[in-house]
């Protein structure tokens, strides 16, 4: 059985925090056993509403999504109790989540979607195109900054030191012919930063919020093949076998949901997980 906060139920309530983190109040635990599931607006709480809508009666399920526009507040909120579940990182940033929270209880229960993190900008149409000195702002938490410089080293913009991959941070780079200037930025600023600078590495989320099209708008993009970065549902280590989440992780990696994600994001932007 899943542990709700005092056993009270809470209306059901949709929470916006903002991107900076927000002090909203927290989440309170769901009503009458509904799995309660903190989600990125898109397109991890889209494919939430698919499931909502067209599956989870028929498993046994009923959901209530709760909205997240940061990526702190979602982990923060399932470890505390009031969420059961959420969806909105992959493997390598929870993995740091826990680490850097003393070993945060919390594990990845199920792969869904990968989103490429591409290189995007206003005004510059290709890679050759970047001028010297470009500002190029960049995720600024540690998995997806390491991820950014070598989605730049793979595209010769850069070197990194050897062997430091996706854990490379500015202090990594060895080359850099263009002299870019590196501008990190909470990952939800980097689409509004595109005005501002001349190209950022931008969270495929965060892209698609922002109007962005991956196949026709990203100087450069992750590959599919080898990627590690594939989102998923995310649950309290002592929760990994309920019944109802291990339900709710099958549908996730079932043939409707990579139907929907292929009919919804056909451009690339979303691309269900290898089986």
């Amino acid at each position: 059985m899943r542990k709700f906060l005092g056993g009270v139920a809470a209306a059901a309530l949709a929470l916006v925090l903002a991107a900076c983190g927000g002090s909203g109040e927290p989440a309170a635990p769901a009503a009458d056993g509904t799995l309660k599931i903190g989600a990125s607006p898109t397109p991890h709480a889209q494919i939430l509403k698919f499931v909502q809508n067209d599956l989870a009666a028929k498993a046994g399920l009923k959901l209530e999504i709760v909205e997240f526009s940061d990526y702190v507040q979602p982990n923060t909120q399932l470890q505390e109790g009031n969420l059961d579940a959420n969806f909105f990182q992959h493997k390598p940033y929870l993995q740091d989540f826990v680490a850097s929270k003393g070993g945060a209880e919390l594990t990845f229960l199920q792969p869904v979607h990968l989103e490429p993190l591409g290189l995007y900008s206003r005004t510059v149409k290709s890679l050759a195109e970047v001028p010297a000195g470009a500002d190029v702002a960049l995720p600024n938490d540690a998995t997806n900054l390491g991820r950014a410089l070598k989605l730049l080293e793979d595209n010769g913009l850069v070197t990194l030191k050897e062997g430091t991959g996706t854990a490379a941070t500015e202090r990594d780079v060895t080359g850099n012919p263009k002299k870019l200037v590196f501008k990190p930025l909470e990952a939800a600023q980097l689409p509004r930063s595109l005005q501002d600078v001349d190209a950022a590495v931008i969270n495929g989320n965060y892209a698609l919020e922002a109007g962005l099209k991956p196949s026709g708008d990203g100087l450069a993009l992750e590959k599919a093949e080898g990627n590690p970065y594939a989102n998923g549902l995310v649950v309290r280590a002592d929760q990994a076998n309920d019944p109802d989440l291990k339900k709710l992780a099958g549908l996730l990696a079932g043939p409707e949901v990579k139907k929907y994600i292929q009919d919804t994001f056909g451009d690339g932007a979303v691309i269900p997980a290898q089986a």
